[in-house]
């Protein structure tokens, strides 16, 4: 972004994984693990500022952002426990104050390693073409997804809910904008191990035959 203007993302990393039964964050994903992943598409999007939202397991979260090898920092949401998500986005968007220079929040999964380069750029853009001022939700197939843009001037409706994000989106509808994407990863995420033995297989390049 231009005149010291950046949007951040913030990776929400804090659930207990209770569907997957094992904690889903430090998996193997190709040469990193779920939680590098993400980092490395935001990285390669050239998101310059990351935080990461930890809560269960935080210790072993930070340890794998920091062999991730890029540049993130770690805030804890002491109210994970409670499962809503709620409370991881106001946990990482009370880090991001002062928010001087930071138009808008990029809201990310961290559970979600397809998320494609391509989409967080297409976001970012589509943000910036609104003046920061949409939150901004990547669709296909009429199902909404993530990474959602969140404009600044929405931050204290958030920081002040005690409901959840969705009931602040639907009273500030007006400010919503679906923004239409060719790829179903905007969707996909690692609820289960057949999530994740489904996703990681896709993601794993082919074995090549060994030369004759």
């Amino acid at each position: 972004m231009d005149g010291g203007v950046s949007s951040p993302a913030l990776v929400l990393a804090a659930g207990l994984s209770r569907r997957m039964g094992r904690f889903k964050l430090t998996l193997p994903w190709g040469a990193t693990t779920v939680i590098g992943q993400v980092l490395a598409t935001l990285a390669a999007a050239a998101v310059a500022e990351i935080v990461v939202v930890t809560g269960h397991r935080d210790a072993e979260v930070a340890d794998a952002v920091r062999a991730a090898g890029i540049a993130a920092r770690c805030v804890h949401n002491p109210r994970y426990a409670s499962g809503e998500m709620l409370s991881s986005i106001q946990a990482g968007l009370a880090a991001l104050e002062p928010a001087e220079g930071r138009p808008a929040a990029l809201l990310c999964l961290g559970d979600q390693p397809q998320m494609q380069v391509a989409t967080v750029r297409a976001v970012l853009a589509a943000g910036a073409a609104a003046n920061w001022q949409r939150v901004i939700i990547p669709s296909h197939n009429m199902r909404a997804g993530h990474p959602v843009l969140l404009p600044r001037s929405l931050w204290p409706a958030i920081l002040a809910a005690d409901d959840n994000l969705r009931r602040v989106l639907a009273d500030h509808r007006a400010m919503v904008e679906y923004l239409t994407v060719n790829s179903p990863s905007i969707l996909a995420d690692l609820d289960t191990p057949e999530d994740y033995e489904r996703g990681r297989h896709a993601h794993e390049p082919p074995v090549q035959p060994d030369a004759a």
